[in-house]
């Protein structure tokens, strides 16, 4: 399986693990052997770490609770009981890189230490630098967040591969047809 990382944070990618939440919420992690591809593609780690049921569990639960933070209303505070276990998450040992002597560095990390990584990553986003640049995809079914590093901040996609392709051809085909019952 083949993942994207289009959201500029490790965090907002991970949640983006599940696709159109708000229709079909497919799933692109279901086992643990494809969480562990994702860590090594999205290179939290060189190699995919271990992963067995009860650890796959506990990512899928930060996952989610990492969903629940960012939707959130913004006139609301947040649940202290998610922040409270974010934060315990992000405090927890971080993948470790080592160097060698032919310069190569290799980083690793059990399952425990990848999670921290991405709790951190998750903190990260709240920060008053990252929040002014959180947005949704414009996409129809889209329920991706990603960080709008954009010089105008107005990119509107979570990727042009995807959604800005499909608006793109929509409003393509919108003029034609306009063009046409002229």
């Amino acid at each position: 399986m083949s993942f994207e990382f289009v959201a500029g944070n490790l965090a907002l990618d991970f949640v983006a693990t599940v696709a159109e939440r708000r229709t079909t919420a497919v799933e692109r992690i279901p086992t643990p052997s494809d969480l562990a591809q994702w860590l090594a593609d999205a290179g939290v780690v060189d190699a995919p770490p271990a992963v067995g049921a009860e650890s796959y569990a506990r990512a899928i639960a930060l996952r989610e609770l990492i969903w629940a933070l960012l939707t959130t209303d913004d006139s609301r505070p947040l649940p202290a009981d998610a922040v409270e276990a974010l934060n315990a998450g992000a405090a927890g040992p971080a993948p470790t890189a080592a160097l060698s002597p032919d310069r190569s560095v290799a980083t690793t990390a059990d399952l425990d230490a990848c999670l921290t990584a991405i709790a951190r990553a998750a903190v990260d986003v709240f920060r008053p630098a990252n929040r002014v640049r959180l947005t949704w995809c414009e996409g129809t079914d889209c329920t991706r967040a990603f960080l709008d590093a954009s010089r105008a901040h107005n990119r509107r996609w979570c990727g042009m591969a995807g959604c800005g392709d499909r608006a793109k051809a929509a409003a393509y085909r919108a003029r034609r047809r306009a063009r046409a019952s002229r």
